[in-house]
């Protein structure tokens, strides 16, 4: 009746629904990656140092500093997989977990490029997990990004873009629309 969690991938059932025990799995897993990333992503950093922004820029990725790349990866996959497949119910309780665990979220990051349709469904997928995070401007300049770097491989972008808003949340959070507005209205589709 529910999902499964066969060899790291989540399986919804045929109506769509996440079992909650692999999702609880899920969360296991994203509470152990939010611990051991929260002392970077709460690191404080001084913009008033000369070069702070070089730093930053050439400083080792998040995932790499806390030694949880892999598995980062491999939880990114399974909630993609989950949220695409699942319900309704699934896809709230996928960006609640988004939503609680913050330095996770703001480490998350897919190694592909948006340059392929496959990779560029993948992106918007993780936009849409993430719900605009804590900040809906930031939110589309990331959706902006990820929309030239498929334009520019010539990537077809409506089919993903319509797929991707049908599956995300329709909450106006933050006053600019609800995240599936920004991918059907944000994102120019040519």
């Amino acid at each position: 009746m529910g999902c499964i969690l066969w060899h790291g991938r989540v399986r919804a059932n045929s109506h769509g629904d996440v079992r909650m025990s692999a999702l609880d799995d899920l969360e296991l897993q994203m509470m152990d990656l939010e611990e051991r990333l929260r002392p970077i992503a709460q690191r404080p950093v001084d913009i008033t140092r000369p070069g702070w922004l070089e730093r930053l820029q050439t400083g080792r990725p998040p995932l790499d500093e806390a030694g949880v790349r892999d598995a980062a990866e491999r939880l990114l996959s399974a909630l993609i997989v989950a949220y695409a497949e699942g319900g309704e119910e699934t896809r709230e309780a996928v960006r609640r977990l988004f939503t609680e665990y913050r330095s996770f979220a703001w480490a998350a990051a897919l190694p592909d490029p948006p340059t392929s349709p496959v990779g560029l469904r993948r992106h918007l997928i993780v936009f849409s997990m993430k719900d605009q995070a804590r900040d809906s401007r930031d939110a589309l300049l990331t959706l902006q990004e990820i929309c030239r770097a498929a334009a520019v491989a010539r990537v077809d972008l409506k089919p993903a873009l319509r797929d991707v808003a049908a599956m995300s949340s329709r909450v106006d959070r933050y006053g600019m629309g609800s995240t599936s507005d920004m991918l059907l209205k944000q994102c120019p589709v040519r």
